[in-house]
């Protein structure tokens, strides 16, 4: 399936990473250099920096499914 029509991708900058994701700055790339967090996308010559927004669904669903029965 398409995932253009079923889930649009869009990018994210680090202000609305951090609304859906309750990690601070240095937290999201503390993780990401652990290898833990997915990385960003470099913009305008390496300048700015956004998030696919998929990548962030689905690095937040697999935390939901990791947890399993700890509710």
């Amino acid at each position: 399936m398409d995932q253009t029509t079923t889930h649009p991708d869009r990018l994210l900058r680090l202000s609305e990473v951090m609304r859906i994701v309750p990690l601070t700055r240095a937290s999201i790339y503390r993780a990401i250099r652990a290898g833990r967090f997915p990385r960003p996308t470099k913009l305008l010559g390496g300048r700015a920096s956004a998030w696919s927004s998929a990548e962030i669904a689905a690095w937040v669903a697999a935390r939901l499914a990791a947890r399993g029965g700890d509710r």
